[in-house]
């Protein structure tokens, strides 16, 4: 296996149901592992210790996602220092993804043909998570 990089999420108490709702949108398969599953992961916080401690998904085209949730014990900086970014040239799968994520999302930018000749668009999914989109258009697809 070659090297993937791969967005790796921190949410506080919603990693279950962020991945879940990404599981809806992208398909693939989920593996959830809560804290209380590891020996040496256990806060002693019961709370705590259901929450997701390594979150995988693995979408069916290869794409990865991973998330945890900040136990309670310690500091958790969410923020909007980074954006998922979806890119491709299948128009039809790309605005699937970016209807699916749009539920509850707030839209900084609608999906639209940009200046560059790129479909493109900004949103933050009802999770706090920034995305952007971006679709090829006819004349800088990649081949």
């Amino acid at each position: 296996m070659g090297t993937i990089l791969n967005p790796y999420i921190s949410f506080r108490d919603t990693a279950r149901a962020a991945l879940e709702f990404y599981q809806s949108v992208f398909g693939g398969e989920l593996d959830l592992r809560p804290f209380a599953d590891f020996d040496f992961a256990k806060t002693g916080n019961p709370d705590d210790d259901n929450k997701v401690m390594h979150g995988h998904l693995r979408a069916p085209n290869g794409m990865n996602l991973m998330a945890a949730d900040t136990p309670a014990s310690m500091e958790w900086k969410g923020g909007t220092a980074i954006s998922v970014t979806l890119s491709g040239d299948d128009k039809e799968e790309i605005t699937g993804y970016w209807e699916k994520l749009s539920d509850g999302a707030k839209i900084g930018e609608q999906l639209a043909e940009a200046p560059w000749r790129d479909w493109f668009g900004m949103l933050t999914d009802k999770f706090g998570v920034d995305w952007m989109v971006n679709i090829a258009g006819p004349d800088t697809a990649r081949k």
